[in-house]
């Protein structure tokens, strides 16, 4: 055991279900023990608690893996990478938990529970009507061989409980500071099932136990069972079970979503696929998260994760639920998008330049009018899936058909507006500079100013009435593209 004056060096664990797709409070929760680790210099152990098998699947332990690879977390043990505590996959170590629960019964420290569902929840039941805790009343704590030996003769099947110490456990939470729990709310619980599957109460300790965990940190759902899992860390230590250390505890505040309840797996934003879609980058999502119960400083919340790393500690992280605000995760992403340089920024589109987000015709794609518009685009967007819609007029055949953007700007008058516009531009230089003076002077002759004169104009060319500059645009769109795509709108004004 570590001695106060040397600590032990810090390994965390992230250790998720496979259970389908990876939700942002589970990603926060990952976050906050990687850059924890590797402030400290520590090491990150990457566990897969799959013993669920109802639950569990290959696809969704696939998708944990391919998440995190996507997010820029490295871990140092765990799935592909090995380490001296292998397997890290739960499913893998059956015999290791049987062989310490034999371990534990035969110490006292477990002992096997005959009580049947319908015994315990009438006596649940009798509990809370006499307005006593309702938890388990340690009814075979005790049982003489007799007694066992006529259950068994019923048929009786059992479960193992863990025999929780008698007086109250105290410990410290590296974020709420120190708690007591006594033994009336903290009673003898279950870590082995009838048909001898071992519990997540038994797995969860037993491994962070055997692989040295000395920092947990995780959410506050989790809170209430830390008591029991200190008691069975100290019960592992005298069995010889790991090396005698318990880990420091830190509890994560809640993040919470509309109508000031826990954001779950069922609410649509909670999604880690979501974000992938839309475009979000990998840094702009996790320096959104990482503000959900923790901040770098007051007057700053735009940061690369290097900055994270530097200064995170979980001393610095709120207590208090933290509220998940799509439009300041969508506000963070687009100041992230602006960050990164030109090509990089070219690079990240990539995906939403091809089929299936592309509705052009992959041969239309030209990366060369493409680039010429991107530092133009890089502005403007909040997610990357927003540049598809930004550039389509260069690689559509005809621009999109957006109604509400045609009757916004082809009001009456429209049509001697954008015939002026068309001859004036027909006779320009192709640049925008010119092209813009060629647009001014069409609406002045009209009694418009240019942005009036130019909204028919973007879109008789664009479809929209919003998007990219429109004369840089046009000088990449190209003359006659330009004029064809005016000389249509004008023939539908006609008609």
């Amino acid at each position: 055991m570590a001695s106060a004056s040397s600590p032990a060096p810090v390994r965390v664990r992230f250790c998720p279900s496979p259970t389908g797709n990876p939700h942002v409070g589970l990603v926060r929760t990952a976050l906050f023990n990687w850059a924890f680790a590797r402030h400290h210099g520590g090491t990150l152990v990457f566990r897969i608690e799959d013993t669920d098998a109802a639950r569990d699947s290959e696809q969704s332990y696939e998708q944990l893996l391919d998440s995190m690879r996507w997010l820029g977390f490295d871990w140092d043990e765990g799935p592909e990478v090995g380490g001296p505590h292998a397997p890290y996959r739960q499913s893998q170590r059956m015999d290791i938990y049987a062989d310490v629960a034999d371990k534990l019964l035969e110490a006292g420290h477990a002992y096997r529970c005959y009580c049947t569902a319908e015994e315990l929840e009438e006596r649940r039941e009798a509990a809370r009507k006499a307005g006593r805790p309702s938890g388990y009343d340690g009814q075979c704590r005790d049982l003489t061989a007799e007694r066992i030996a006529a259950y068994e003769a019923e048929g009786r099947s059992s479960i193992v409980r863990f025999r929780m110490p008698d007086g109250p456990i105290t410990f410290t939470d590296l974020v709420r500071g120190e708690l007591t729990f006594t033994p009336e709310n903290v009673t003898d619980y279950g870590i082995v099932r009838a048909n001898g599957a071992p519990l997540y109460t038994l797995v969860n300790p037993v491994d962070d136990a055997l692989m040295e965990i000395t920092h947990v940190l995780r959410g506050e759902d989790l809170l209430s069972s830390t008591p029991r899992q200190i008691a069975l860390y100290r019960a592992l230590a005298e069995i010889g079970v790991g090396g005698g250390l318990v880990p420091a505890f830190g509890h994560l505040p809640y993040v919470m979503g509309e109508g000031n309840k826990k954001l779950s797996k069922r609410d649509p934003q909670s999604s880690l696929n979501l974000y992938r879609e839309r475009g979000f980058l990998p840094e702009g999502l996790l320096n959104y998260l990482s503000l959900l119960g923790w901040s770098l400083s007051a007057d700053q919340d735009v940061f690369s994760i290097e900055e994270m790393v530097a200064a995170f500690d979980i001393d610095g992280v709120n207590a208090n639920p933290a509220r998940f605000d799509l439009k300041k995760a969508e506000a963070i992403n687009a100041d992230h998008i602006r960050m990164l340089d030109v090509k990089a920024f070219i690079e990240a589109c990539g995906p939403w330049l091809q089929a299936p987000h592309a509705p052009w015709a992959p041969e239309r794609f030209d990366a060369a009018a493409f680039e010429e518009l991107a530092p133009l685009a890089q502005t403007r967007l909040t997610v990357l899936s927003d540049i598809t819609a930004n550039v389509d007029f260069l690689f559509l055949a005809e621009p999109v058909t957006d109604e509400a953007s045609w009757v916004k700007a082809m009001k009456p008058g429209a049509d001697a507006l954008l015939a002026t516009a068309r001859a004036k531009l027909a006779e320009a230089e192709w640049a925008a500079e010119p092209l813009k003076e060629a647009v001014l002077a069409a609406g002045e002759e009209h009694g418009l100013k240019l942005g009036k004169a130019q909204a028919p104009v973007r879109v008789a060319v664009t479809g929209r009435t919003v998007g990219l500059p429109l004369f840089e645009s046009l000088e990449v769109l190209g003359r006659e593209r330009t004029l064809a795509r005016i000389d249509a709108a004008l023939a539908k004004l006609a008609a």
